[in-house]
């Protein structure tokens, strides 16, 4: 598999081309964001990522992986350039636009998340792991197929942030389910990233964001 770095708007990221890449032919992408651990500035450091190591393993990988650098503290500081950097992925030529999906851990799991609800419509389907979210605004994802992944043991993200998350999902009318590892702690990505279902899963979904987009908290009296 062919790796290439690249920048926009000073936000560096590679991209992992599967192995019978061709130009001008349409992928699934994956857009990755990692976690905390990744942080800094030095974009090789992203080609040692347990995702890569671990899916690079398989010949048959057919996405187009796309992982951004955060090189602040968290995701959160880089947000607007990270969404435009999803708005340029969506035009890429390798680009199925209706097979783009996000995934995770940690860090990443919690900007999986919001990066989701901001900009539903992009994504036919979103793997969180380890990571929780603003379970209020859940039904930004009544179109966009969850699954989300946590250990049962972990300290540093309570499963319970993945538990309001789902639940919130489907409470609102979409569909989320809830991977439990009972005997992971902090690392709920090893044992995701090597489940082939996972990503046959995601293969499965085609983005048909149809359902109109509804916001119940927009009275200040009531929400602030």
């Amino acid at each position: 598999m062919r790796f290439e770095k690249y920048t926009s708007e000073n936000l560096q990221y590679v991209v992992r081309y599967p192995k019978d890449y061709k130009e001008g032919e349409e992928y699934p992408v994956i857009i990755l964001l990692h976690g905390a651990g990744g942080r800094g500035n030095d974009i090789e450091v992203l080609k040692n990522n347990p995702y890569f190591k671990i899916t690079g393993e398989r010949e048959d990988f057919p996405f187009v992986t796309v992982a951004p650098l955060c090189s602040g503290n968290t995701w959160f500081d880089l947000f607007e350039q990270l969404k435009r950097l999803v708005y340029k992925i969506g035009n890429e030529t390798f680009t199925d636009k209706e097979r783009i999906y996000l995934m995770g851990p940690s860090m990443g799991g919690y900007g999986t998340w919001q990066l989701a609800m901001s900009m539903p419509e992009f994504y036919a389907a979103i793997v969180p792991i380890c990571g929780g979210g603003m379970y209020w605004n859940a039904s930004r994802l009544v179109n966009v197929p969850v699954w989300a992944f946590h250990g049962a043991l972990d300290t540093t993200v309570k499963l319970e942030e993945s538990e309001k998350m789902v639940e919130a999902v489907n409470n609102n009318g979409g569909s989320a389910r809830l991977t439990v590892y009972p005997e992971n702690a902090h690392n709920a990505w090893s044992d995701t990233y090597s489940n082939r279902e996972v990503f046959d899963w995601l293969l499965s979904h085609k983005n048909r964001n149809l359902r109109e987009l509804t916001d119940i908290y927009n009275n200040s009296e009531i929400y602030g």
